[in-house]
Order: C-alpha cells, then sequence, then structure tokens
C-alpha cells in the first residue's frame, strides 16, 4: 500500500490508532490535530500538523501529497452551545473537504456516528432510518456534516461516511477512561438497571472497517460499524468494572441520576470548574436498541475480529499500564 493518508484527530483515541495500524499496513501517515498536546510524545514519527479546522491555508499544506482523508477531528461532548459544535463539526469538515479536493486526495474517510439516529430509533436500524438531532450539539451536527460532506462525493474524490458505534478499548474516554475514574471514586451508577444496548465497538474493528472501505471504494456510501452482538448496558459496565477488580456498578433511575448532574454541574460553574460530565451523558447511556451492520457485512466484507472478551482483556491490559 504505497499511499499517503492524512489523520485528523491523529491524537485522540481513534486518529492515533489508525495511524499505528496504518503504518503497520506499509502506509505513509500524516496527521493534524485541533490543540497541541503536551501529554502524547509522537512516538510514530509521524509529521503533525496542529491548527485550526477552519484555516484552509494550513489544511491545504496538510493535504498536499495525500491520497487519503481519515477525518476523526471533532468536538465529541454530551453538550455545550451548538454554534461551538458547528463550528468544528461542520464547518471544519466542509473546509477541510475543499482542502483535500484541491490537493488532489481521491478518497475521503469521514468519521461519523451512530448518534446520528438520536436517543429513541427503531431496533436494528439501518443507514437508511431515520436521522434525528434529539436537541442535542453532537447528534444534530454530526447529521448536518454528513449532509456537507456527501455533496463533495464525485468521480474524482470518493467520499464514504463511517458511523461508528460507542468506541472503547485502549484511550477511549467516554467508554473506559472516565466511567473507570468514575467507578473508582464510587461515583458511577446504571441507569435504569442497565437496560437497552450498548452497541460497543473495538478500535481495531472500527480501523479496520475504515481500511475495508479504503480498499474497496464504495463512495458515496454510508456505513454503521459496532461489534454486532447485542450487550446491555449493565453487562458492559459490569466487565468493565470487572478489569480494575471493582464491584459492579449500583444503579439508579435516569430522572436521579439526571437531576444529581444538574445540581453538581451547576457547582461546577458556580466554582468555574470545567464540568467532567454532563446531564446530558444519560442519553447517551440509556439507547435502547441495536443498529444493524449488515451493510458493512455485505459491501466491506466487515467482520469484527475481536469479540467483547478479548477487547475487555486488551483493555485491562492497557489500564493496567496507565
Amino acid at each position: 500500500m504505497n499511499q499517503t493518508i492524512l489523520i485528523t484527530g491523529i491524537n485522540e483515541c481513534i486518529g492515533q490508532r489508525a495511524a499505528e495500524l496504518a503504518i503497520q499496513r506499509g502506509m505513509k501517515v500524516k496527521g493534524f490535530q485541533l490543540t497541541p498536546d503536551k501529554n502524547k510524545q509522537n512516538q510514530l514519527g509521524i509529521d503533525v500538523i496542529t491548527g485550526d479546522i477552519n484555516d484552509s491555508a494550513i489544511l491545504e499544506k496538510a493535504c498536499q501529497g495525500v491520497d487519503i482523508v481519515l477525518h476523526a477531528a471533532e468536538i465529541t461532548k454530551e453538550g455545550g452551545k451548538l454554534k461551538d459544535f458547528q463550528k468544528v463539526n461542520v464547518d471544519g469538515t466542509v473546509t477541510l473537504a475543499r482542502a483535500a479536493k484541491k490537493a488532489g486526495a481521491k478518497t475521503f474517510i469521514h468519521m461519523s456516528s451512530v448518534l446520528v439516529y438520536g436517543f429513541d430509533y427503531l431496533n436494528n436500524i439501518a443507514e437508511d432510518g431515520k436521522l434525528k438531532g434529539d436537541n442535542n450539539p453532537y447528534c444534530q451536527t454530526k447529521i448536518e456534516a454528513e449532509d456537507a460532506i456527501l455533496k463533495f462525493n464525485d468521480p474524482s474524490f470518493g467520499v464514504v461516511i463511517i458511523r461508528a458505534g460507542d468506541v472503547y478499548g485502549p484511550g477511549s474516554i467516554p467508554w473506559v477512561v472516565r466511567p473507570v475514574t468514575m467507578m473508582r471514586q464510587n461515583m458511577f451508577a446504571c441507569v435504569n438497571d442497565g437496560k437497552g444496548v450498548m452497541n460497543h465497538v473495538y478500535i481495531d474493528n472500527l480501523v479496520e472497517a475504515v481500511f475495508l472501505a479504503i480498499e474497496k471504494q464504495p463512495y458515496g456510501e454510508i456505513f454503521n460499524i459496532t461489534d454486532g452482538s447485542e450487550t446491555t448496558w449493565k453487562e458492559y459496565f459490569t466487565r468493565l468494572a470487572a478489569t480494575v477488580n471493582l464491584a459492579p456498578p449500583f444503579s439508579l433511575p435516569k430522572d436521579e441520576i439526571k437531576l444529581f448532574l444538574q445540581l453538581r454541574h451547576q457547582g461546577q460553574k458556580l466554582f468555574r470548574k470545567e464540568a467532567d460530565i454532563l446531564p446530558e451523558s444519560v442519553d447517551f447511556m440509556t439507547r435502547p436498541y441495536a443498529y444493524s451492520i449488515a451493510k458493512a457485512k455485505n459491501l466491506l466484507n466487515y467482520q469484527p475480529k475481536i469479540n467483547l472478551d478479548e477487547g475487555m482483556q486488551l483493555t485491562k491490559q492497557w489500564l493496567q499500564q496507565q
């Protein structure tokens, strides 16, 4: 694979792992990130550019000599000001696509999310299912970004959209680091007895789907990518607690947790502290059903290789090293 890939958000969980696995495949990797990262040394020796995702001059420089763009940079918080999300998730995607097209890149893989379906959707919803922003800035801007990027798809510039499930594994902030931190402080609870489905995808399975999309070039297509197994929220968080030798988390009703988090958030605001967890996160942890990955299996020949047992074992090893 004598190709050059530019990965945005290379300092985050998905971008970093994609870079490692791309190098293993013999690809040349360039990186772009929104903020300088003092904690993470660039051990892979990758040329990383830091800058504003809406600075077209910087992005054009980053896209020079690039065949493929994997766009994984985004604002991923559970809540906040819509305009802040739009600036990065929507405007930034458009600015990057323009720069990539101008520089002669051939393939643009856009990392989206299953959260484009909102929080309440039909069981086994497929890619043509109804999209819902549900008044959440993350969900809304991921829908808007998909709409904007698909307009760039043409024979000279192929766009593929990957709707990632709940990404866990080494480096995952929302589904590993934050819950484990809260469990250790005895502040984590399952919502409504952990009913509903956690649509987990182990990080390597997700990146494998990206490489399949690069290889098979299904331009103009959208794919749901999860591990394809229906795991309850309770089972997932119980397994996660076990990786750090903690008892299974207790459970509280949704309204109680939301109220507690709202009060906590107000208290943090009062002391000008940044919120560590937002009340909206409860909506993310009560989604009811599985998403269908039939299309990815059919068109990409996607088969999730790492199951939950192995994924948790690898996550446990990573947590022990941290």
